[in-house]
């Protein structure tokens, strides 16, 4: 079957679809609900679920707005297929890009990526409210298992974030990073019922680079990898001090000029 898109207003409920190319585009006024998408590649080849608008080079929104009420999904596995050493080419489990504005996010199932520079949830754009309740888990290299560039209201993560990425060879490639938020963007309170972990050499656990309000992680902060680092914190003054933050063969907390 090939791509489904919804014409505006119309409702699709419960079933399953199999595509063998890009599955489900929605335009305006669209709900979709209970529904199972299936591709014969296993994992999903690409970015999982994607919503944005119309956005510049830079990912900041300038034309287009796309609304969502609520976006609920259930188990995710993808590969982007990004070839080894690219730089300026990321995909995503679960996908907010600029020019889109979610009320609420819901990750009922899941979200795991196996390729390289693959995001499992990535925000761009503006969301009110994040829930996820199943692990949140990157295997590929320099995968990061949540990333925002945008703005978020709360993050609520119910289960434990993992990162078992490498950064391979000495190359200038992205860094595989457990929880990563980038300058410019914020998070007003980010909850996480479970580990934050990396488990690979020359790693970052948890970079802040914008603002955090406030960071609770009842699993404690882990980095076990040779010569990685469990926290880096540019000039945010997110409060750690009730973290449970370690590093094997690193630092357990770097403060450091946001570049």
């Amino acid at each position: 079957m090939p791509m489904v898109t919804l014409a505006p207003g119309v409702r699709l409920r419960g079933g399953v679809l199999e595509f063998g190319a890009k599955g489900v585009r929605l335009t305006r006024d669209n709900i979709l609900e209970s529904v199972t998408v299936r591709c014969p590649e296993r994992p999903v080849l690409g970015s999982g679920v994607f919503v944005g608008g119309h956005g510049d080079w830079d990912g900041v929104a300038d034309g287009g707005t796309v609304r969502v009420n609520t976006l609920c999904t259930g188990e995710i596995h993808t590969d982007g297929g990004i070839p080894a050493g690219t730089t300026d080419l990321i995909s995503g489990g679960v996908f907010v890009i600029s020019g889109a504005v979610v009320g609420q996010v819901l990750n009922c199932g899941p979200v795991t990526t196996y390729g390289q520079n693959d995001m499992v949830l990535d925000n761009w754009g503006q969301v009110q409210t994040w829930t996820a309740t199943a692990p949140v888990t990157s295997h590929g290299p320099s995968g990061i298992g949540f990333v925002n560039f945008g703005v978020l209201g709360s993050l609520d993560v119910q289960a434990p974030i993992t990162t078992l990425s490498l950064v391979r060879g000495m190359q200038a490639e992205l860094a595989a990073v457990a929880l990563s938020v980038k300058q410019g963007g914020r998070i007003g309170t980010a909850t996480v019922d479970g580990r934050i972990a990396t488990s690979g050499d020359h790693l970052t656990t948890v970079e802040i680079d914008g603002e955090v309000g406030t960071l609770r992680v009842t699993g404690g902060i882990h980095a076990t990898g040779r010569e990685a680092d469990a926290v880096r914190v540019g000039t945010s003054d997110v409060d750690l001090s009730d973290i449970d933050i370690t590093a094997t063969d690193g630092q357990s907390i770097i403060h450091h000029a946001a570049s």
